[in-house]
This record gives structure tokens, sequence and C-alpha cells, in this order.
């Protein structure tokens, strides 16, 4: 019983790492969008970089929630 309460409690804490990423995301697309905004002339460079970013901080999101199915599925 009490090792059924530390995994939901193991896996809630790793899903804590989601919320940084929900900021870091809106973070990296306003600032992309308040450079184009600014010099629109950059955004053929500016904006493979921004996705760049985004696909990098999903991955982040993608591994803390592996690590919290694997700890209440293994």
């Amino acid at each position: 019983m009490e090792a059924e309460a530390a995994k939901y409690i193991g896996a809630g804490l790793a899903v804590i790492a989601l919320a940084g990423v929900g900021m870091g995301i809106g973070n990296i697309f306003s600032t992309l969008i308040g450079s184009i905004a600014r010099n629109p002339a950059v955004q053929p460079k500016v904006f493979p970089i921004g996705i760049l970013g985004f696909a990098l901080t999903e991955a982040v999101a993608l591994f803390a929630l592996l690590i919290a199915f694997l700890i209440l599925f293994a």
C-alpha cells in the first residue's frame, strides 16, 4: 500500500518539470514573435532557430513524462 503511494508521489514529482517546459516554450515563442516584429527581415534566420529551441524543450517534456510512466508502470 505504501509502495503504491510512493509511486504516485514520485510520478507527480517527475511531472513538475512540465511546468518549466511550458514556461520555456512560451518564452521561446514570445521572443521569436518579438524579434520578428522588430525586424521582419531576420525571419528566415530566426525561425529555424526558434523551432529547434521548441523541439529541444519539448524533448525535455517527453523525458519527464517517460520517467513518470516508468515510475508508475515499471
